[in-house]
Parts: structure tokens; sequence; C-alpha cells
């Protein structure tokens, strides 16, 4: 729901969740967005904000693509008809694009990381990246090339 209480207008882009320690934990490349083949009490849940990506990650099988230990709060009152909250959940994507990143997966120490959810009008998309593992040493590079970035920009506000 946007703002007001309506449905989010083409287009529009509202976030659901977030898997910002990904960003820390990868170098990401390789951006994309898939759809995600959704049950209506899943969808009811994800409007509610009921959704996190903390281990969630994308594999495969056979010919298809999957987003894994996603988990999406059971909705209350779909009762009987409720999801399972960690179950494997279809990408849609073209079968060139899955056999582009199969291919990408093959390479030794690259995975496929799922970055965040959101709605684009009334869809549900999943934005993933290809990431690389970062070393311990690289970790704590990047946090100091952060700090100092946040550095600069405080001695430019104050001078």
């Amino acid at each position: 729901m946007g703002a007001q209480g309506k449905a989010p207008r083409k287009g529009e882009k509202r976030n659901i969740c977030e898997n910002r320690k990904a960003r820390h934990d990868y170098d990401l490349s390789d951006f994309t967005e898939a759809g995600l083949l959704l049950k209506g009490s899943e969808v009811k849940s994800l409007r509610a904000g009921e959704a996190h990506l903390n281990e969630a990650w994308v594999g495969f099988e056979g010919r298809k693509m999957f987003l894994f230990k996603a988990h999406i709060a059971p909705f209350p009152q779909a009762n009987q008809f409720n999801h399972e909250p960690d179950r494997p959940r279809p990408l849609l994507l073209h079968a060139h694009e899955i056999e582009h990143f199969r291919e990408v997966v093959r390479e030794k120490g690259l995975t496929l990381v799922a970055l965040r959810l959101y709605f684009d009008g009334a869809h549900v998309k999943l934005e993933m990246a290809v990431g690389r593992g970062k070393k311990q040493h690289d970790k704590r590079q990047s946090l100091r090339a952060q700090e100092d970035r946040k550095e600069i920009a405080r001695a430019l506000n104050r001078g």
C-alpha cells in the first residue's frame, strides 16, 4: 500500500526488505532483478512488511532458479490456506538469463546474493547480484575507507 493506503503506481518502487549485510560480506557485480512466483497469502504478508532476507540465497534446481531461505511470515487471516514461511520460491527469468547466471556461478568463489525485495507497481521483484565473498582484511579495508569518506565529508561541512 502507498502512503494513503493506495496500491503503488506502475513504475513506483517501494522497498519491502533489504539484506544490508550482503554489501559488507560480498564484492557485488552484475546486478539484476527478477520476479517472484508467490501465493496470495505471501503477497499480503509482504504488503504488511513481514519478511527478511538475512539468510536468503539464490540457487538452481534443474533448469529453474529459486530463492531459498527467504522468510515471509504467515498471514494470520489466511488460516488453513497459509504458506510455508521458508519455502523455496521460483524466480521468473528468461531461459538465457538463467543459463548466464549458471555459467557465472560455476566460477570458483562466486554466488548469487539476494539484496532486496520490493514492489514495482503491483509486482514483487527481487534485486540480486553476483557476489564474491570478502576476506576479513577486505572487510576491514572497506570499513576504513567508509570512515575516511565520512571524515572528509565532516571536514568539508565544517569549513
